[in-house]
Order: C-alpha cells, then structure tokens, then sequence
C-alpha cells in the first residue's frame, strides 16, 4: 500500500492547476485542529474563505456510482473502507460546526465541474 499516494495525486493536482491558473491561492494539506481533538488535512484549503476541498478517490471512499467492494481479503478491506467512510463523515460534521465549507470531490468527475462546484463554494 505504500505505492497509494494520500497527497498530490493526480485528480488532486489537476484541480489545484485550475484552480491557480483562474487566479485563486490556497495552502495544499494544511493541517487544522478542530475542537474535540478532530485533527485533519484536507487537500486544498482556502484559509481566509473558511472552505475545505477533499478530492476523493472512487474506491478508497466507497464512491457511490464507482465504488466496488473488494473481492479478494474481505476480511480486511470491508471494514477498513467503513472507517474510511465513517472518518469522513465525522471530519466533514467537525468542520460545519467550526464554520467551514466543505467540497468534496470524486475522483471522476470532470474537471470543469469539479471547478466549478469550489468557484460557488467561494463566492
């Protein structure tokens, strides 16, 4: 598993390019600490604006349309991938509370939307 990348992966920076080629500065994996010890860092985050961006990958966070469960280890992925999920449910619900935004985008969806969704979250 050392080969999967939690940082800088490819959706991850084609986003941040669209996103700094249209003129927007953001800090990438900055570490925030909310109330109740919740500790995370979220791909791309706009400090000033108080907006989180997570660019999720389809299979590490059960994606609802591409999401597939593993056949092989079960055992072993199946509750890995619902403490993934359960890990982003609270991390999103800490976030709220503190007053940020959170965007969460699949790894498939298209560029142009994925933009488009944090450019709204912005204004």
């Amino acid at each position: 598993m050392r080969a999967n990348r939690r940082a800088d992966t490819k959706p991850e920076v084609r986003l941040r390019k669209a996103l700094h080629k249209l003129g927007y500065r953001y800090r990438k994996d900055l570490l925030l600490r909310l109330d109740g010890g919740v500790r995370v860092k979220p791909d791309i985050v706009f400090t000033a604006r108080k907006v989180a961006v997570f660019v999720d990958g389809c299979f590490w966070h059960v994606c609802p349309e591409h999401g597939r469960q593993p056949t092989t280890n079960e055992w072993y992925w199946t509750p890995k991938l619902r403490r993934n999920m359960e890990r982003d449910r609270i991390v999103g619900e800490a976030l709220r509370s503190a007053g940020w935004h959170v965007v969460r985008i699949w790894e498939h969806e298209l560029l142009d939307d994925a933009v488009a969704r944090v450019e709204t979250t912005l204004r």
